[in-house]
């Protein structure tokens, strides 16, 4: 599989970093099939540059983008949709999921908590009865 990844390079403490292409097996490296830009996080506002007409052409061809160039490509406009949310490079669920996994869950809530309360008044009456057996 082609992916679009970054490449570190750069001093110590000042990490800089090309998007490269290459196969997602392969060290980033090692060698690559195509150089798209380059990002350095370091200056104020951060440097991204990228050719864009090349990230479209190697994302039409099949070419997947790790989630962290995904969010910086949306927040440079190469292309459109929600920001993946990541933490410690981990995926995390996005608010659309997060909104509608609930949802699926809320039906299910108000069945169980009507059928105690139905079932309280119930249990209640055949308590009573007993208690004015022994009486009578």
């Amino acid at each position: 599989m082609v992916t679009i990844r970054l490449s570190r390079v750069g001093k110590k403490n000042h990490a800089t970093f090309r998007l490269v292409v290459s196969d997602k097996r392969k060290d980033t490296h090692g060698t690559f099939l195509e150089q798209l830009g380059i990002y350095d996080p370091h200056q104020e506002p951060m440097k991204l540059d990228v050719k864009t007409d090349r990230v479209k052409h190697w994302l039409s061809v099949g070419a997947q983008p790790s989630d962290t160039v995904y969010n910086l490509l949306v927040e440079k406009g190469v292309i459109t949709g929600p920001k993946k949310v990541l933490v410690r490079g981990k995926k995390v669920e996005t608010p659309a999921e997060a909104t509608t996994a609930p949802a699926a869950e809320k039906p299910a809530a108000p069945e169980t908590a009507t059928a105690p309360a139905e079932s309280a008044p119930v249990e209640a009456a055949p308590s009573a009865e007993t208690a004015e057996q022994p009486a009578a």
